[in-house]
């Protein structure tokens, strides 16, 4: 008799509005500092590991964002075109059995500056739509309220996340689209990866670098955070107010690193990296800043305006579950010097000489998905759902326009394997699985098209150039017989992951 994952497990699948929808300028939508984001193409491991190359964004770069009209060179003004595909590509995710998606709304398309009182109806409109073709396929939606796209305005006017004002701006975008959708949305989301406005700061807080003093830019950095944790908390008491089965999650990059070596040093220096990935979360489960961040603040001098009001909402709403993206891990060591880096997730590390990589350096290690799922679960002791985890890789077509993407079924089904076992064995609550980019989309840190993680392929090159049409990868298949055997068809022999180191 064959094993499967809990009978209400929640498989499907995860995008991201600002890499798919495209339509940027389009019934009323406003630009967003995704809109401003370059296409690039790394041509050397360097040039990959420079993760801030089109995050670092200035005053200067933004007007002649703005003055361009070519979309080639930005490309998440196009996307994959979802905005007038999503129908189709709704439909394709219900024929693999998604149970649940997870999506964003594009806070641009719904106040087009950020801070208008009253939101763009056509904005709304169209989500209402996504949610509604979801539900007609027996789809749950995951909605994500903000996922690397402040909008434009709000940034330039107001500095970002940086102004209090901004909790105010996003509790009333908060308001909008719960009050629209209440009843047909039981998942959402706060901030994508809430932890990475240290990594790209413009594209998670609208933070514009050059307008601040370089000495004061970490002290920004931190405000800006705290005001989106306050947000968070506020978001999460009014979500359940308006709609009181909801549940609300906060979303973490689930990065974890080992020690280049058991010296006393590495494994220490290694200890103090896991404190700065899990402090982030810490305060939207526990309601109150770690031990850690406390301390750091005080060694770097860090002023962080913080009320008593502000320390009362974080303690009064936090999270009902913990979700989290994960791609890879990578080693520390107390002294780099002569060690090789590698790239990951918006983050640069170095590298495991015990695992293979993909073609973009991400090393691949699915034990590491088990161990931070146990990680997470004794430290939150809350359900956990994995909302990002998938392969980006160059696909090729074949004459008969069949793709072949079995390194992709290799890397999913292993780490399915460990999903499992952290269930099974290891006593952890998993609520769902959602892979990401079930359909190709443009990468976040390049906006390149040519890295792809889907099991549906869309005829788009990193130059524009295609006809959008989708088509099914044999990882398609796969997937749909994973969901309908509820996770049964993958748990025989696991086949080693084929991608070149």
């Amino acid at each position: 008799m064959k094993t499967n994952f809990p009978k209400d497990f929640l498989w499907g699948g995860a995008t991201a509005a600002n890499q798919i929808e495209g339509a940027w300028n389009q019934d009323g939508k406003g630009p967003s500092t995704a809109d401003m984001m370059r296409f690039r193409d790394p041509k050397s491991l360097k040039e990959l590991n420079n993760v801030h190359a089109n995050t670092d964004i200035t005053d200067e770069m933004i007007a002649e964002a703005l003055a361009s009209t070519d979309e080639n060179s930005y490309p998440k003004r196009h996307g994959i075109d979802y905005y007038h595909h999503y129908k189709e590509d709704i439909a394709l995710f219900a024929e693999m059995g998604f149970k649940v998606y997870r999506f964003s709304i594009a806070w641009s398309r719904i106040f087009p500056k950020g801070d208008e009182v009253e939101p763009n109806e056509m904005g709304l409109k169209f989500y209402e739509d996504v949610i509604d073709e979801c539900l007609a396929h027996s789809i749950e939606p995951i909605i994500t309220l903000s996922h690397y796209e402040p909008p434009l305005y709000f940034c330039q006017e107001y500095n970002g996340w940086y102004n209090r004002k901004a909790i105010g701006f996003f509790m009333n975008y908060v308001q909008s689209v719960v009050s629209r959708y209440k009843g047909k949305v039981k998942y959402w989301l706060t901030f994508n990866e809430i932890d990475s406005i240290l990594r790209h700061p413009f594209m998670t807080g609208g933070l514009i670098e050059s307008r601040f003093p370089k000495e004061e830019f970490e002290n920004v950095m931190y405000q800006a955070m705290h005001h989106q944790f306050v947000a968070s908390a506020k978001a999460v008491g009014l979500i359940h107010q308006i709609a009181p089965a909801a549940k609300v999650g906060c979303m973490t990059t689930k990065l974890t690193y080992y020690p280049f070596s058991c010296k006393p040093e590495d494994v220490l220096a290694t200890q103090q990296k896991m404190r700065q990935v899990y402090a982030f979360c810490d305060i939207q489960v526990f309601g109150e800043y770690p031990a850690f961040l406390k301390a750091k603040f005080k060694n770097n001098n860090i002023q962080i305006d913080m009320t008593e009001e502000d320390a009362r909402i974080l303690k009064a709403h936090p999270v009902d579950f913990v979700s989290f993206s994960y791609y890879q891990t990578s080693c520390v060591a107390a002294d780099a010097t002569g060690l090789a880096l590698t790239a990951g997730n918006t983050t640069i590390g170095i590298k495991n000489p015990h695992l293979p990589a993909s073609e973009w350096g991400w090393q691949i290690d699915p034990s590491g998905l088990r161990l931070s799922l146990v990680d997470l679960y004794d430290r939150y002791r809350k359900p956990l759902m994995i909302v990002e985890n998938g392969l980006g890789a160059k696909d090729t077509v074949l004459p008969d326009g069949t793709i072949d993407d079995q390194y992709r079924i290799d890397y999913i089904k292993a780490h399915i394997n460990a999903m499992y076992q952290a269930i099974t064995q290891d006593g952890v609550e998993l609520m769902g699985y959602t892979a990401w980019g079930p359909i190709d989309l443009l990468s976040n840190s390049t906006s390149q098209m040519s890295k792809r993680y889907g099991f549906i392929y869309v005829d788009l090159d990193d130059y524009g150039k295609g006809t959008y049409q989708r088509s099914k990868k044999k990882s398609f298949y796969w997937y749909q017989e994973v969901i309908a055997t509820n996770g049964a068809s993958a748990l025989e022999k696991i086949e080693p992951v084929k991608v070149t180191v």
